[in-house]
């Protein structure tokens, strides 16, 4: 990987962790990010404008927080459609709206740059690990170019079709999270309220038909008093689910499963919970069950080393 250089915008919970993977593999990154330190802490060389990610640089990537941000970093005032070269590949990262990923596509097209949209999932965790699953929409040949960039961090990589189908992708996933993390959440503050032994609850379902990520990945650690922190939070989950309300709306596909996790994350959000981990809807859920939680305060104290496994 050595002579390889990347730019990075976006240093997150997932682009910082992303970051330092790539650091790690021994590719040069130059990174921007609007809150000061965050390049250094991952280990890339801080960029004071975002053309200076594109000078040098093989492709660029965004992990930005929505459309609204992306869109302002490649088409506002010295942004990467004037001063990204033709040739240069552009990855996003983010989770983002196809129809806004398409017009950001066509815009960058039209100088010879190429635009990847590269919905990602597996949480901080799989981004510590390099393991992620990432789904792309755009051109194979762009692909083919930039696929060394994501093998430090990424297990699985998909080509989705055309420009927009790696995010569309990404919101019907993240949408069967939200539906998925939001039911176990209720189902487990009622079982808490029934006086059942929740690892043997979990035992059964994860044995049973109603199994899910959430309850094979997330609660055996909530119900330790370990949340997972430094993955998305409740605000950004409900961000996406709206995302995908309106994408299925655009394909003329009927809505009718969105009003669950929107109650639940919107209760977190209005409870507190906006800014951490969207894992933490079970304690906005036991707050209106009467201030229930899976675990006791000396658990919580003791806690889990806030990584997912």
């Amino acid at each position: 990987m050595s002579g390889r250089q990347v730019g990075f915008a976006g240093l997150g919970n997932m682009g910082g962790r992303m970051t330092r993977r790539l650091v790690g593999a021994g590719i040069s990154v130059v990174a921007f990010d609007v809150r000061s330190g965050q390049a250094a802490a991952a280990g890339a060389k801080p960029a004071s404008s975002l053309a200076e990610l594109c000078s040098g640089s093989d492709c660029v990537l965004l992990s930005l927080p929505d459309s609204n941000v992306v869109e302002r970093v490649v088409l506002g005032d010295g942004g990467l459609l004037d001063a990204a070269s033709p040739g240069q590949v552009i990855i996003d990262l983010s989770t983002a709206a196809p129809a806004s990923t398409r017009r950001l596509h066509a815009a960058l097209a039209e100088r010879g740059v190429h635009y990847l949209d590269a919905g990602i999932s597996g949480g901080a965790v799989a981004a510590e690990k390099g393991t992620l699953t990432i789904m792309v929409g755009g051109s194979e040949a762009a692909l083919a170019q930039v696929r060394w960039v994501f093998e430090p961090i990424a297990s699985k990589v998909v080509l989705m079709g055309a420009s927009g189908a790696g995010h569309s992708t990404k919101l019907l996933n993240n949408f069967l999270n939200a539906v998925t993390l939001a039911a176990t959440a209720e189902v487990m503050v009622a079982a808490r309220k029934a006086g059942l032994d929740l690892a043997a609850v979990l035992d059964v379902i994860n044995h049973s038909s109603g199994v899910s990520f959430a309850s094979t990945n997330r609660f055996p650690h909530i119900i330790q008093g370990d949340y997972l922190e430094g993955g998305l939070t409740s605000a950004l989950m409900t961000k996406d689910v709206v995302l995908y309300v309106d994408h299925v709306r655009e394909l003329g596909v009927p809505c009718l499963n969105a009003a669950g996790p929107l109650a639940s994350f919107g209760a977190a959000i209005n409870l507190g919970y906006a800014n951490q981990i969207s894992n933490r809807v079970v304690d906005a859920i036991g707050d209106l069950a009467g201030g229930v939680r899976l675990h006791s305060p000396a658990t919580d104290e003791a806690g889990g080393d806030g990584k997912e496994g």
